[in-house]
């Protein structure tokens, strides 16, 4: 179901396939204006000058939307079940929507620190891989926990997470069956189950779910437009994958990006505190830095609180899906760009590659014209 061409239809029907929980829309959606524009930018790939239109059919664009400036300036949909209403399955760029939220609660006080050990707030992991490694570990990635993140290995430790999600076990067990790998904080390792436990100890800190806190901490002040929903697994109890089963129409996701361009603020309130929005562009932490991720991690990111960051002059960073989902930032151009995609595999670093170039070109454009 998530191979071409089924995966167009699958990655807009995710409530379809399993239990969900819905986000709902703001009562007063926020304002979004729009002044369309034509995307006349080019980039160079692959030996010759792309244009948008080749973008989208060489990457699989589904959704896409340009903000500048707080300005829709773009909205398309080329994929053939796609639609401004539509919500779309988002993968691990639901990371980036729970580390948001898991700065709010900390702003709150309902977490304490992100010196907290995970154990604290999520007891039924003593004697786990996760019995030692704190907060600010998972947010980083650095947990020490778990294998390769590889789609392609059954017995790979996300494998075994999404097999419990469709009902084949329980997700807990698939979390307590990660061993550790190396000591905590020292080893760049992206993890979704770091980012599924994440989840849970901001459910166990907050009293609620995430779907319900995502509600009312962040899809409300943003004025969202449309319901969002996270997926559920099947098996019992229910939970919600906080590392990748986030579903929101384009135009909500390109709200929640200029949220995080105009330093967490929406509506004259601040809805994420300014510095965690700070330390999602980049930590400073040499190991995370833009190129520093290590072998099999394409070059051009870095990493920072569950976000990708693209360093720079501009610390423009983005939150990133398997099947090629991006949530591009850039604050200092004050553009956000929404792509939801439909790639034939769940990672592919030449799509992710011509991706990257062509939107680093299409902010460059924007900036340029003023």
């Amino acid at each position: 179901m998530t191979r071409r061409p089924l995966n167009e239809w699958t990655f807009t029907h995710m409530s379809l396939l399993l239990p969900s929980e819905p986000v709902p829309r703001a009562a007063r959606p926020g304002s979004l204006p729009s002044a369309p524009r034509p995307l006349d930018f080019t980039y160079e790939w692959d030996g010759a000058t792309r244009t948008p239109a080749e973008l989208h059919a060489r990457t699989r664009t589904t959704g896409f939307a340009v903000v500048h400036r707080g300005r829709l300036v773009h909205e398309a949909y080329p994929g053939r079940f796609a639609a401004p209403d539509r919500r779309f399955q988002l993968f691990s760029l639901t990371k980036s929507v729970t580390s948001a939220l898991l700065g709010i609660a900390l702003a709150e006080g309902a977490i304490g620190s992100t010196d907290d050990k995970v154990v604290t707030y999520c007891p039924y992991l003593a004697g786990s891989a996760f019995d030692g490694p704190t907060v600010e570990d998972l947010l980083q990635m650095t947990s020490g926990a778990g294998g390769e993140e590889d789609y392609e290995d059954p017995d790979a430790p996300v494998n075994r997470l999404m097999r419990a999600v469709t009902g084949r076990g329980t997700v807990l067990d698939a979390v307590r069956s990660v061993r550790p790998e190396t000591r905590p904080g020292t080893r760049f390792n992206y993890s979704t189950i770091d980012s599924q436990v994440l989840g849970w100890v901001l459910e166990a800190a907050t009293g609620r779910s995430l779907a319900r806190y995502a509600a009312e901490r962040l899809w409300q002040p943003i004025g969202a437009e449309f319901d969002a929903y996270y997926a559920l697994s099947r098996s019992a109890p229910r939970t919600a994958v906080g590392g990748g089963s986030f579903n929101a129409t384009v135009r909500d996701l390109a709200r929640f990006g200029l949220l995080m361009a105009r330093g967490g603020r929406a509506g004259g309130r601040q809805v994420v505190p300014e510095p965690w929005v700070e330390r999602s562009r980049g930590t400073g932490l040499p190991h995370l830095e833009v190129g520093a991720l290590g072998e099999g991690w394409p070059g051009g990111y870095g990493y920072a609180n569950q976000w990708w960051t693209l360093g720079g002059p501009n610390r423009a960073f983005t939150g990133l899906g398997i099947h090629g989902q991006y949530l591009w930032i850039d604050p200092v151009a004050d553009v956000v760009v929404v792509k939801t995609s439909a790639w034939p595999v769940a990672d592919d670093p030449e799509l992710d590659g011509e991706t990257a170039t062509a939107l680093t070109a299409l902010v460059e454009r924007l900036a340029a014209d003023g």
